[in-house]
C-alpha cells in the first residue's frame, strides 16, 4: 500500500513555515524548550544555535494574535527594528541602519525575492499579504553566501501557511476608527498526494488625514504536491492591488495645530504586483536538490508627495521578472559537513514614463505650504526609457562541526549584474529635456544619458561560527561581506536642474555611481536561564561609498551621490519571562549609533564625524500579556514602544524628541470555533511623528496615527 504522503507533505514544507518560536521577546514563552529553527539563512530548516547570525522569528500564532493593520504593528516588536508608516500602507525601515527608502534591505516571500535587485520598492511590504502569512524571518545584517545585493541592513522573509491536513475555513471581519473595515479570508484542505490553501485580503480606509484614503485587495495560493517518496512541488500565487492617496510632510505649525491637514491632497499611487513560482526539492539520506522558478509582474502608477516641492512628477514604473534559484546540498557523515552550491538569475525587463507638472502653492494659515496642480498646463515628458536588469550569481556555502560544541561555516557569492539601458529621447542619444512650465516651480531641465549598458559585479565572503557552550546557553561571531548596486531610477533619473548643462552633467554623473560595499563584524548570545530566554548580540558595520541623497539647504533640491564612509554600530537585546500564572513579560531594546565618517559634499559641506539623520539611537518594545482562564483562551496585551530622538538632517542643526506610545489588545474566545478581538492603538492619543527631517530652522513631520479602535469577528470551521 501506498504511505499517506500529507505528513511527507508536511514535513517537507518545514522549510517554509515557522514552527518553533525562535527569538525572545518575539515568541511564546511557553515553547522555548523546544528546538529553535530557522529557515531563511539556507532556505531550509536549521537550528538557529547553529546559525552564526541574530534571526527575529514572528510565528504564525503571534501574526494570528495582533493582526496587523500595517506592517509596523508586528515588526516593531522584534529588537533593533523600527519601521514607520508612511501614509496608508507604505513604509521606511530601519534595521541597523538608519530610517531609510534605499535598497539596503532585502524582502522575500518563502524566500523568493519579491522583486528585482534594479526595481526595489522600500515599500515593498504592501505587495505581500503580511496579515495572513504565515511567519516572517528577520535576519539582521548581510545575509548568508545565498544572497546578494540589497541584503545589508536585514533580510525580511515572509513566509506562506502551511496547508491544512483536514478541511478548514477562517473568515474574519473588522471595522473601526476613520473608516477602517478590513475583511479576510483563508481555507485549505489536503487529499492523497496535494494539499493546497488560499487567502484573500480585502482592506479599505478612509484615513484618519484629509483626502487620505485607500483600497487593498491581496490574496494568496499555496498548493503542495507529493511527487514520490522523496520529492515535492511547492507552487505559489499571489497578488496585491493598492490604491491609495499620500499626505505630504507637514510643517511644524501644521503638526501642532492641524495634523489633519493634507497639503498635496492630488498625491497617490495605484500598485499592481503578481507574482508566481514552483520550487522543486527532492531530498535523499545525504543530498537535496532544489529548483525554484518564477515569474513576477509589477507596476506602479504614482504622483509622489516628497518632491512636490522641488521636482514635481508623475510616473508609470512597470517590471516583469523572469528567473530561477536553484541549489544543491550534501551532507558527509565525517564532522557533519555540509556543502551548497547554487546559482540565482534574474532578467527583469521594466520601464519608467515620466512626466513634469506644473503645481500653484500658497501659504495656510498654519504657516505650511499648500500644493495644487495646474490643470491648465498640460503635463511635459521629461523621461521615458526601458531598462533591463539581469543578474547571475553562484554561491557557495560550507558547513563543518571541528567538535560537538563548534560548528564553523563559509560561503562565497559572485554577483554579476547588468543594466542595459534604452533611451527614448532623440533616438537614445544624450541630451536634455525642459519640463513643463508654470508658475511653480518654474520649467526645470532633466538630463539624459545615451542608451547603453552599466554593470556591477562582486565577490562576497562570508564567515561564521556557532558554540555550545551548554544544553542552555550558546554563541556566536560572524563576519560578512556585501554589496549593493544602484537602482534604476538612482542610475537613469536625474533630478530636475536650473539649467540644461547642469541637468546633462548630473545624468553623466549618475552612470559612475558606485555600489555601496559593506564589511560587518557581529558577536551573540542565546539563552535560557530558569524561565527566562534571552538574546543578546552586538554588531560593527562600515559602508563604503554609501549612496546617500544630499538635499541643499537652500533650494531643497536633492542629488543622489556616494558618501565617503559610514558607519554603524549597536548592541540588541531580547527578553522573554513569565512573571506569574497567567501572565508574561517580553521586551526588545537596541541602542545603536550612525555616523558619517567621511562625507565631503562636492567641496561645499563636510558631514563628516556627523551623526546620520533619522537614526534614533534607542528603540525599545515591552508587552506584558495577561492570559486569565475566564477568557476561554484569550488575552490581553498591552504594548509600549519607545522611539528614542534623532537627528533632521546631516548637519545636526536640530532633533526630533522623539516619542512613546501605547497599545493594548485584547481577544475573547466562545462557542464553537468563534472569537472576538479588538486593539486600541496610541491609547494615550500621543501627537507623535512617523517620520521627521528637514533642518532645526524647518522641521517637516509624517504625522502619526491618533488613538484609533478596531474590533473584530473571527469564525472557523
Amino acid at each position: 500500500m501506498k504511505p499517506n504522503p500529507i505528513p511527507l507533505v508536511l514535513a517537507g514544507v518545514l522549510c517554509t513555515s515557522p514552527v518553533w518560536a525562535a527569538e525572545p521577546g518575539v515568541s511564546s514563552p511557553a515553547e522555548a524548550a523546544l528546538p529553535e529553527m530557522t529557515v531563511t539563512g539556507t532556505r531550509e530548516g536549521e537550528l538557529l544555535s547553529e546559525t552564526p547570525a541574530t534571526v527575529g522569528i514572528i510565528k504564525d500564532q503571534t501574526l494570528r494574535e495582533t493582526r496587523p493593520a500595517h506592517p509596523k504593528d508586528i515588526l516593531n516588536q522584534v529588537p533593533g527594528v523600527w519601521v514607520s508608516n508612511l501614509s496608508g500602507e507604505g513604509h521606511s525601515t530601519a534595521i541597523r541602519q538608519p530610517l531609510t527608502t534605499s535598497a539596503v534591505y532585502l524582502y522575500l516571500e518563502d524566500g523568493i525575492p519579491t522583486r528585482s535587485t534594479g526595481f526595489f520598492n522600500h515599500n515593498a511590504l504592501y505587495e505581500i499579504n503580511v496579515p495572513q502569512s504565515g511567519g516572517i524571518e528577520v535576519m539582521k545584517g548581510p545575509g548568508s553566501a545565498l544572497y546578494g545585493s540589497d541584503a545589508i541592513g536585514g533580510t525580511i522573509n515572509v513566509l506562506t501557511r502551511t496547508p491544512p491536513r483536514k478541511p478548514e475555513f477562517e473568515l474574519t471581519g473588522e471595522a473601526g476608527s476613520h473608516g477602517w473595515g478590513r475583511v479576510l479570508m483563508s481555507g485549505g484542505n489536503s487529499k492523497g498526494d496535494d494539499a493546497w490553501r488560499a487567502s484573500l485580503n480585502l482592506t479599505r480606509t478612509d484615513g484618519w488625514q484629509e483626502d487620505a484614503g485607500y483600497d487593498r485587495q491581496a490574496g494568496t495560493a499555496r498548493w503542495d504536491r507529493v511527487l514520490d517518496d522523496e520529492a515535492l512541488l511547492k507552487t505559489i500565487v499571489s497578488f496585491s492591488k493598492v490604491d491609495q492617496q499620500h499626505v505630504g510632510r507637514l510643517s511644524q505649525g501644521e503638526f501642532d495645530a492641524a495634523p489633519r491637514t493634507n497639503n498635496v491632497p492630488f498625491s497617490y499611487r495605484q500598485v499592481d504586483a503578481f507574482r508566481l513560482s514552483t520550487a522543486y526539492e527532492k531530498e535523499t539520506a545525504n543530498a537535496l536538490l532544489s529548483i525554484t522558478p518564477y515569474v513576477r509582474d509589477n507596476s506602479m502608477e504614482i504622483i509622489p508627495n516628497w518632491s512636490v516641492g522641488y521636482d514635481p512628477s508623475s510616473y508609470v514604473t512597470k517590471n516583469q521578472s523572469f528567473g530561477f534559484l536553484g541549489k544543491y546540498r550534501r551532507d558527509f557523515e565525517p564532522m557533519r559537513a555540509r556543502l551548497i552550491v547554487g546559482l540565482d538569475f534574474d532578467y527583469s525587463p521594466g520601464s519608467r514614463d515620466e512626466d513634469s507638472l506644473s503645481l500653484g502653492k500658497t501659504t495656510n494659515p498654519y504657516g505650511g505650504t499648500t500644493y495644487s496642480l495646474n490643470t491648465a498646463v498640460d503635463p511635459v515628458k521629461i523621461y521615458d526609457y526601458d531598462v533591463t536588469f539581469r543578474g547571475i550569481s553562484p554561491y557557495v556555502h560550507g558547513e563543518i562541526s571541528l567538535t560537538d560544541k563548534l560548528r564553523l561555516n563559509g560561503g562565497l557569492r559572485y554577483d554579476d549584474m547588468q543594466y542595459d539601458y534604452d533611451n527614448q529621447f532623440n533616438g537614445g542619444v544624450a541630451g536634455a529635456t525642459q519640463g513643463a512650465a508654470g508658475a511653480f516651480p518654474g520649467s526645470g531641465w532633466y538630463g539624459h544619458a545615451a542608451s547603453t549598458q552599466v554593470g556591477y559585479s562582486h565577490w562576497g565572503p562570508k564567515l561564521g561560527a556557532a558554540y555550545a557552550f551548554n544544553d542552555e546557553l550558546n554563541g556566536f561571531a560572524a563576519y560578512s561581506n556585501s554589496f549593493r548596486t544602484p537602482s534604476e531610477s538612482q542610475v537613469f533619473r536625474g533630478s530636475r536642474e536650473s539649467t540644461a548643462i547642469k541637468a546633462q552633467a548630473a545624468a553623466e554623473s549618475l552612470l559612475d555611481l558606485k555600489p555601496v560595499i559593506v564589511d560587518n563584524y557581529e558577536l551573540g548570545l542565546r539563552g535560557k536561564s530558569g524561565t527566562l530566554r534571552y538574546e543578546a548580540s552586538v554588531y560593527h558595520m562600515t559602508k563604503k561609498d554609501d549612496i546617500v541623497s544630499y538635499t541643499d539647504p537652500v533650494t531643497t533640491q536633492r542629488t543622489v551621490v556616494n558618501a565617503g564612509e559610514t558607519l554603524h554600530r549597536g548592541v540588541e537585546l531580547g527578553l522573554g519571562l513569565p512573571l506569574a500564572t497567567d501572565w508574561d513579560l517580553d521586551a526588545s531594546l537596541s541602542y545603536a549609533k550612525h555616523t558619517y565618517e567621511t562625507w565631503i559634499v562636492s567641496g561645499t559641506a563636510d558631514y563628516s564625524g556627523n551623526e546620520m539623520e533619522t537614526a534614533p539611537r534607542l528603540i525599545a518594545n515591552t508587552r506584558l500579556g495577561y492570559s486569565p482562564g475566564y477568557l476561554n483562551g484569550g488575552r490581553f496585551q498591552l504594548e509600549w514602544f519607545r522611539l528614542g530622538s534623532y537627528w533632521l538632517d546631516a548637519a545636526n542643526t536640530g532633533k526630533y524628541d522623539g516619542h512613546s506610545l501605547v497599545n493594548l489588545r485584547a481577544n475573547y474566545l466562545f462557542g464553537k470555533g468563534m472569537e472576538v478581538y479588538g486593539s486600541i492603538s496610541n491609547l494615550l492619543d500621543e501627537r507623535y511623528a512617523e517620520t521627521a527631517e528637514g533642518t532645526a530652522a524647518a522641521p517637516t513631520y509624517t504625522v502619526g496615527l491618533p488613538r484609533s479602535l478596531v474590533v473584530g469577528l473571527q469564525a472557523k470551521w
